[in-house]
């Protein structure tokens, strides 16, 4: 196998101290100041200002760029200096996910490592996400800011500190099977309180406690995108925001400032080969948005990536829906923390029934229906009453 420093999940940590990045190896300053002219637009000169309502001053140029973590102190959001460094860890780990999925070398991990795990062979972890979840955790841990990690790929959450005041859960690459395609993939997390009245709990209990938490406890969420562009989207509370990577600084950029999803759109993404085993509410649904013929008098279009994040992105700024009517989805580490922006952005997360963040987790990878997008789209898929698809033949990929 090649030997390549960005597969190695476990050295070259960020530090604790809390606002600082370290040099990275074989990357190109991920710590400077951003420049006024814009890596990401090839040179053109364009210059970005974060017009928002929430946008601030900009950086310390005065130049109207402003980085994620300036948008989180005292000009912005005010989050607080304890999340400021946690976010700035998983910036970090999801800059080296980001350069080992664009990598010319990440076919040779996948093919010279033999994960063997219990789960069926479609579920079965594949090595990046492996390496992927790797990267995470051990960034998280040395944070010192996070008491828990649960994650997809584990069978259990992994305590990390006892005085952490954070829980993580996360997914750590949704969507890696279409690496091998170029096609996008993405990271999806959720941070909770840790739940001070649980300490005197054993370790075990208390973190699987820790984990299952109700998303409405949420306090902040997101997803970073792995596509043409590297974005970071995130919520606190207080709306939806986009934070595009200029690959000269190193540095997330507030790109897309209070995103506001359309009521409506005019596109759905779900796979709709498997339309002959959906519940007569969801073909009906789809066959009259389809002619134009529901309360939006457009026809609508498919658009079906098969990544959630990517599906969800492209939702999220256009409108429309992101669906999987199946028991597939798993409510702690992917809707939750999607619901979450979709409420934030005034879209809605529904598992075709309920609000999916006033549901209660029992299990960590409990699987559920998932439908997520604008408002008054989710409200009418819902009123068709039975969308969720209860028969799962079984497909092969």
């Amino acid at each position: 196998m090649h030997s390549f420093p960005l597969l190695n999940p476990i050295s070259n940590y960020p530090p604790i101290h809390p606002l600082l990045l370290p040099k990275l190896p074989n990357f190109h300053n991920f710590h400077a100041k951003p420049t006024k002219k814009m890596a990401f637009f090839g040179g053109l000169g364009f210059k970005i200002r974060a017009s928002g309502s929430s946008g601030g001053s900009g950086g310390e140029g005065g130049d109207g760029l402003q980085t994620l973590r300036e948008y989180m102190g005292k000009n912005g959001e005010n989050v607080g200096d304890e999340l400021v460094v946690l976010y700035s860890h998983l910036e970090y780990a999801c800059k080296r996910i980001a350069a080992l999925v664009a990598s010319p070398f990440n076919s040779t991990l996948a093919k010279d490592y033999n994960a063997d795990v219990g789960s069926d062979e479609r579920d079965k972890p594949k090595p990046l996400d492996i390496v992927a979840n790797e990267i995470i955790l051990s960034s998280l841990k040395n944070s010192g800011k996070v008491a828990v990690m649960a994650s997809e790929e584990d069978d259990a959450p992994v305590w990390l500190a006892d005085d952490g005041p954070f829980v993580v859960v996360l997914d750590p690459l949704d969507g890696s099977r279409n690496i091998d395609a170029s096609i996008p993939t993405g990271t999806i997390f959720g941070i909770y309180h840790r739940l001070v009245e649980l300490d005197h709990l054993q370790v075990e209990e208390k973190a699987q406690l820790n984990s299952l938490q109700s998303g409405t406890k949420l306090i902040a969420s997101g997803y970073v995108l792995y596509s043409s562009a590297t974005i970071l989207c995130t919520s606190f509370g207080l709306g939806t925001h986009a934070f595009t990577l200029d690959h000269s600084t190193g540095e997330f950029i507030l790109t897309h400032p209070n995103i506001k999803i359309p009521p409506r759109g005019q596109i759905y993404s779900v796979n709709d080969t498997r339309y002959f085993d959906w519940p007569e509410g969801l073909r009906k649904y789809i066959d009259t948005v389809r002619q134009g013929k529901g309360k939006y008098p457009k026809k609508y279009s498919a658009r079906y990536i098969c990544s959630l994040v990517a599906d969800f992105h492209r939702t999220l700024l256009y409108g429309g829906l992101a669906m999987n009517p199946r028991d597939h989805l798993r409510l702690v580490y992917e809707a939750n923390p999607l619901s979450f922006l979709a409420e934030q952005a005034g879209g809605k997360g529904s598992d075709g029934k309920v609000r999916i963040l006033s549901l209660q987790p029992v299990k960590l990878h409990q699987r559920l229906p998932l439908f997520l997008g604008s408002p008054d789209d989710i409200d009418e898929l819902e009123s068709y009453g039975n969308v969720q698809q209860k028969v799962n033949p079984g497909y092969e990929v």
